[in-house]
């Protein structure tokens, strides 16, 4: 992708947040609603897919391997397309249309896809690639070259493909898929749904059966919308876990699909307007899967006031509009059971702990430090830059909160390609006594490109450096 020259921008405190608001498409959703009609016979229609750099990275690659995806628009039904990067028609109304190729029907792509920043994209389409008769290299920015792949190739490398990856198992790498693939029964040494999703996908054009046994139970989307599409898989409970099982040679039937939106967006919201004295905000339509839900869990037992208004059922996941008013937090042992549930979370969750009443223990979260960057490291720093006493931990943080009072601020902070650490220092500064800046806000295109705009709407002091 092109590359983009980095954009500091300050924040300073806020008055009240008061309003109704909508967050972007959920990102994992989105990603596998764009893997999925991909490879369904026919047209699939996506509504409410988050047009972020990271999804539109999935969409680009998996044009370059046969697929058709265009934005519907005025222009687009009398004929016309306007391109979208490199090959993605974009519109105006937010309604994406896609014609698969078929189970067993990508093909070969002409150059090198481009992740971006997108770990998830790479991850889940190194799946897909791995069961096909085709070759593809990945590569990414500097953030996602330095991201651990080891944990996708050692499985897919059993079923059969082979890669060729630069140090450490690390992008730029070049997968080389067999078909037919093996059918595998693989237990998941750490608990990611990316690791388990790319053993699912690849199992889709395996003969037999693939199963994956999850220790710890991950966000399950991937298990939701393949049995949606059509494909035969089972989950069982079992004392070691859960074990999801799918019969490959699949033929997946085109689906409609309505995103809702992304909990993980929605967190820097539910804690500003936890943390900023006399707010009160409604965070409309975000998914509540109980899979992806720990945030909610983690900052109610904290003290935070979060209501949820009409419960409902979205494109098969649960939803609901979450009310969420200004309430004195108290620190907590955050329970380590959460974490599979929160894991991209963890970074809000620190800046309300800055702001508690007490000590809050945040542990059992070793996952953060292969994020985008790592994630205690990188939290503990900016945090400590601005005033927060705390403590690191290998698998996660002890923060000293100020019983609700402003932190110092005043410091500028490196966000080290991160969107989710540029958000959550971006909340950290709404309730500090001096403006806090962000050395690259640019990131955060990759998940949430309206998150200024909206912070502005509210009333939220941003200035572009």
């Amino acid at each position: 992708m092109t590359h983009v020259a980095a954009q500091p921008v300050t924040v300073a405190a806020a008055p009240a947040l008061k309003g109704r608001i909508r967050v972007p498409g959920d990102k994992s959703i989105s990603h596998r609603a764009l893997m999925l009609s991909a490879l369904a016979v026919g047209e699939s229609r996506v509504e409410g897919l988050l047009e972020g750099e990271d999804v539109l990275a999935t969409a680009a690659a998996l044009r370059a391997m046969g697929a058709t995806i265009i934005k519907e628009s005025a222009a687009a039904s009398s004929g016309g397309e306007q391109a979208m990067g490199a090959d993605i028609a974009r519109g105006e109304d937010g309604i994406w249309r896609i014609h698969g190729v078929g189970v067993g029907g990508l093909l070969q792509p002409r150059a090198a896809l481009d992740m971006g920043n997108s770990g998830t994209s790479t991850r889940l389409l190194m799946g897909l690639v791995a069961s096909h008769p085709i070759t593809a290299t990945f590569t990414g920015d500097a953030s996602l070259s330095a991201r651990p792949m080891k944990r996708v190739i050692d499985p897919l490398s059993t079923m059969g493909a082979e890669f060729t990856a630069s140090p450490g198992g690390r992008l730029p790498l070049m997968v080389r898929g067999l078909c037919p693939a093996v059918p595998i029964a693989y237990t998941l040494p750490v608990a990611s749904a990316q690791v388990k999703s790319a053993i699912l996908l690849a199992g889709l054009n395996t003969p037999g059966t693939t199963r994956v046994i999850e220790p710890v139970a991950t966000r399950d989307h991937s298990e939701r919308m393949l049995t949606g599409f059509g494909a035969a898989l089972s989950v069982e409970e079992v004392p070691e876990g859960r074990i999801i099982s799918i019969t490959g040679e699949a033929e997946l039937k085109p689906q409609s699909i309505v995103v809702p939106g992304d909990p993980s967006s929605a967190a820097f919201w539910l804690v500003a307007a936890s943390i900023v004295p006399g707010s009160e905000l409604v965070v409309e339509n975000v998914g509540m899967n109980p899979t992806r839900s720990g945030i909610v869990t983690a900052l109610r037992l904290m003290g935070a006031d979060i209501a949820e208004l009409n419960p409902r059922i979205v494109g098969g996941e649960p939803v609901a509009d979450l009310h969420v008013r200004h309430a004195a937090l108290s620190g907590i042992e955050v329970p380590p059971e959460l974490a599979p549930s929160m894991i991209d979370e963890y970074p809000a969750l620190f800046v309300a702990a800055a702001f508690a009443d007490g000590s809050t223990v945040a542990r059992g979260a070793e996952e953060l430090r292969v994020k985008e960057s790592d994630r205690i490291a990188v939290m503990k720093a900016a945090l400590e830059a601005n005033g927060v006493s705390l403590t690191e931990h290998e698998d996660g943080l002890t923060i000293h909160g100020t019983g609700g009072d402003a932190i110092p601020g005043g410091a500028r902070i490196a966000s080290k390609l991160d969107h989710r650490i540029a958000m959550s220092m971006v909340v950290a500064g709404l309730h500090a006594r001096a403006p806090v800046t962000i050395d690259d806000a640019a990131p955060v295109r990759t998940s949430f490109p309206t998150f200024f705009e909206l912070l502005e709407s509210l009333g939220g002091q941003v200035t572009w450096n």
